[in-house]
C-alpha cells in the first residue's frame, strides 16, 4: 500500500493533559507502517457539552501511513486504552486521551465506526487552529481548504500554549 497523509486530533483533560498529548504524539510514530511528520502547538480549550470537567489540551498530528483507515483507527483506540481510557463514558465527557482521525488523504469514508473527514472538523476551533498551523492549504474533502474555514476563537474558549 502507498503512503497516505493523515491528520489525527489529540486531546486530553485527565491526569497530566499536556504530557498525555506529547506522549500520544510519540506513540503515533510507533504505530506500524506510520511516521509522525509534525505536531502542532498544544492548545488549552474549554470542553464541549454539559458535563462538568477540566479544560482540554489539544493538538493535531500529521502522519504518513500505509495503514488502511480501519487499522489506523484500531491503532488509535489501542493507544487510548493504553492511556487509561475506558469505553462507555459520557459523550463529550472527561478522558485521559482522545484520538480522532480527522483527514485520511483525499478520501471520504462513512462506516459505522469511522467517518472521515471527521464530522465536527469545521466547527471545532481546537481542531482548526492546530490543523491550520500544520497544513493551512490542506484540502478537506467536501469542505475546502483549512485556511478558508471560519474559526471562532471564542467558542469554545481556546488559547495556544507554549510547547
Amino acid at each position: 500500500m502507498r503512503w497516505v497523509p493523515a491528520y489525527v486530533g489529540i486531546g486530553s483533560n485527565q491526569g497530566h493533559p499536556a504530557t498525555q498529548v506529547r506522549e500520544a504524539a510519540d506513540a503515533l510514530d510507533r504505530l506500524p507502517d506510520t511516521r509522525l511528520v509534525a505536531v502542532s502547538s498544544p492548545y488549552a480549550s474549554a470542553p464541549l457539552g454539559d458535563v462538568p470537567q477540566p479544560d482540554y489540551v489539544n493538538a493535531v498530528a500529521a502522519l504518513l501511513t500505509r495503514l488502511p483507515p480501519a487499522r489506523l483507527l484500531d491503532g488509535l483506540k489501542a493507544l487510548e486504552r493504553a492511556a487509561g481510557r475506558e469505553a462507555g463514558g459520557p459523550r463529550w465527557g472527561p478522558r485521559p486521551l482522545d484520538l480522532d482521525v480527522l483527514v485520511y488523504g483525499a478520501q471520504r469514508i462513512e462506516t459505522p465506526d469511522l467517518v472521515v473527514p471527521h464530522p465536527g472538523i469545521a466547527f471545532r476551533n481546537f481542531v482548526l487552529l492546530p490543523l491550520g498551523e500544520l497544513a493551512p492549504d490542506l484540502e478537506i474533502p467536501g469542505l475546502g481548504r483549512v485556511v478558508s474555514l471560519p474559526v471562532d476563537i471564542e467558542q469554545p474558549r481556546i488559547a495556544r500554549l507554549e510547547r
